[in-house]
């Protein structure tokens, strides 16, 4: 067993993430969620592919409260993982603690009551736009009407996820996916609500370019 990589690269980002200003619980817990995950990546190539599989076996076990958290560490990680220098120094003049939106959760929901919440949920101005601009976008794509409903009513769960966010930013965003995520049992209709997550984002944040976004190549669209 080596781990010498991994030890390395799990250093060098938690001495960032100190820096920074992160406290030493924080550090300590994805120090241990960085430990479970180098387990399953030790000796495996540098690439993406291997980074999914290893971090989905992980977050199989991981309670849904610590989703959000992990995922975030899983994200800022791998750039130092894959030895990224590009990445990491952006990631180091860019970082920072937004202590409201790390420590805010969307309340606790089922999948079921926030579909049967869609039915008389009223959904304000600065709500809608996007949904109609991002409706619009799906038609021009050619999707059907059963196909722009099934996307709408994904992006309009986002939307409710968010509402007692802080701060509307792409740290919220990610928190409320995050959180959502867990509520999915079926990996295909997991599959298709990451796929709105990531189209709807360009929505949500007003990118005059959002409908060029749209997900064809299976990019991950809201990291761009």
């Amino acid at each position: 067993m080596n781990l010498t990589r991994e030890k390395e690269a799990i250093s060098a980002y938690l001495k960032l993430l100190q820096a920074k200003g992160a406290t030493s619980g924080m550090l300590y817990k994805r120090s241990l969620f960085l430990d479970q995950l180098s387990e399953i990546l030790m000796d495996k190539s540098l690439n993406g592919i291997e980074y999914g599989k290893a971090l989905d076996i992980v977050m199989s076990k991981v309670a849904e409260d610590d989703w959000h958290t992990n995922l975030n560490a899983a994200r800022e990680f791998y750039p130092f993982w894959v030895k990224d220098i590009k990445a990491i120094a952006a990631f180091n003049l860019h970082y920072g603690f937004d202590i409201d939106t790390i420590q805010w959760k969307p309340l606790p929901a089922s999948l079921k009551s926030l579909t049967d919440s869609l039915e008389t949920e009223k959904f304000d101005t600065s709500e809608n736009w996007p949904l109609k601009a991002y409706a619009q976008a799906l038609r021009d794509e050619g999707a059907d009407k059963l196909v722009v409903e099934t996307r709408i009513k994904f992006a309009k769960i986002i939307l409710i996820r968010l509402r007692d966010a802080p701060i509307k930013n792409h740290k919220s965003y990610r928190t409320a996916v995050d959180m959502t995520l867990p509520l999915f049992h079926n990996k295909d209709v997991k599959y298709l609500f990451l796929t709105v997550v990531r189209e709807f984002y360009h929505f949500w944040t007003g990118n005059p370019e959002a409908a060029s976004k749209m997900f064809r190549d299976g990019s991950d669209n809201m990291s761009q």
